[in-house]
């Protein structure tokens, strides 16, 4: 385990740094893409969201959310991601709105520096931007 510190730029530089950010994106799509048919569907997008607990959780402490209320905000979700509505998310989809995600935690972030525990394996796009900072720092990449 280990304490990454970031900030907006920090995240920022990430999102900028084409060849990595494609990379890392496109290979969380990859992991996602359970079926191997090249896109995501809802239901694949639902399991993901689902296995984070992003909304079954507050500060740690578990909430009951209302499944239908659940399905709501995971189609709305979804809605956001497949930009031409055809029913699946394709990879340059999935790119363009993380991009937007990640830039709108930039800007939520500002100049302020967050502290973060996390597993030396951890593959979260803010410990990736991190290690970029990091290998940027001392002379690599």
């Amino acid at each position: 385990m280990g304490v990454i510190i970031i900030d907006g730029s920090t995240v920022r530089a990430f999102v900028n740094d084409e060849a990595q950010f494609k990379t890392s994106v496109d290979a969380q799509f990859v992991s996602l893409d359970v079926n191997n048919d090249g896109v995501l569907s809802r239901s694949e997008m639902r399991k993901a969201f689902e296995s984070m607990r992003l909304l079954e959780t507050h500060f740690g402490v578990d909430t009951t959310v209302p499944p239908e209320e659940l399905t709501r905000i995971y189609d709305s979700v979804f809605r956001s991601f497949d930009e031409d509505q055809n029913g699946t998310v394709d990879p340059e989809e999935f790119r363009s709105e993380m991009k937007k995600i990640m830039l709108a935690v930039a800007d939520g972030l500002g100049s302020s520096p967050i502290q973060m525990a996390v597993e030396d394996d951890d593959q979260s796009f803010l410990k990736k931007a991190a290690d970029l900072e990091a290998a940027k720092i001392s002379g690599g990449s």
